[in-house]
């Protein structure tokens, strides 16, 4: 088995395009994530071991929001295991692809614990408006609506893209790769999710964390528009 530091060395050969990720994906979540990688790949563990370890620290953030009074601390701890899930959700592609290339029950995995994680992390946040009204200010019913709004956008932006991707025609082998766009990175780093963890860090203000949180929903709502207008003019453009 390759030595962590050979790992690391054969994996910054081996990364995926920088189009159309954020600045925060780029140089902070996918370099964490080829270091998880190199540890991963010279402890023996397979890409699919990897996902289900950040699922693990992901679901056990979100039910941390669910389930415990708003703190300061727990504002800490809950942005940690997010951050750390996220992580390892990028390095099991990169661990994948330093085994030679994925499956596509690995693939599968990894888009089901996406799309879990996602719909879970909103319908704790629900979860916590109803349960501690006083310390988020949520007292009107109205409010509980904020993260099912929210929950839509995310799972309707996740699904939209992973289809277009599969829709649209493959570049053709051999073909250079589009420069990275810094403006888009910029643009992109509202509905990251590596950023939009972050709002966890404000869980022991209440009233702020909610007004936070809801900033980020009304972004992802205007994105989800933005986005569904481009993959459809792109995908209509497209002849069978």
């Amino acid at each position: 088995m390759a030595s962590v530091g050979t790992a690391l060395r054969e994996l910054r050969g081996a990364q995926k395009s920088a189009k159309g990720v954020s600045l925060y994906s780029r140089f902070v979540n996918r370099p964490a994530g080829r270091f998880l990688a190199a540890g991963s790949y010279a402890l023996g563990l397979t890409p699919n071991q990897v996902t289900l370890v950040s699922a693990a620290f992901s679901f056990a953030a979100v039910a941390a929001v669910a389930l415990a009074a708003p703190s300061w601390g727990l504002g800490i701890a809950v942005w940690a295991a997010l951050a750390v899930g996220f992580a390892f959700d990028s390095a099991d592609g990169q661990l994948a692809r330093l085994r030679g290339g994925g499956s596509p029950a690995g693939e599968w995995l990894d888009h089901v614990v996406d799309c879990a994680k996602l719909t879970a992390l909103h319908t704790c946040v629900l979860i916590a408006f109803y349960r501690f009204p006083e310390a988020y200010g949520t007292g009107a019913d109205g409010w509980l609506l904020v993260p099912l709004g929210f929950q839509l956008a995310a799972v309707v932006t996740f699904f939209g893209g992973l289809l277009t991707e599969k829709l649209k025609p493959k570049a053709a082998p051999g073909s250079a790769a589009a420069a990275p766009s810094t403006v888009r990175a910029v643009a992109l780093l509202p509905v990251d999710y590596g950023v939009f963890c972050g709002v966890f860090l404000l869980l022991g203000g209440g009233q702020l964390f909610r007004w936070a949180y809801t900033g980020f929903g009304v972004v992802a709502a205007l994105f989800l528009v933005a986005f569904l207008a481009k993959w459809f003019r792109e995908l209509s453009a497209v002849r069978r």
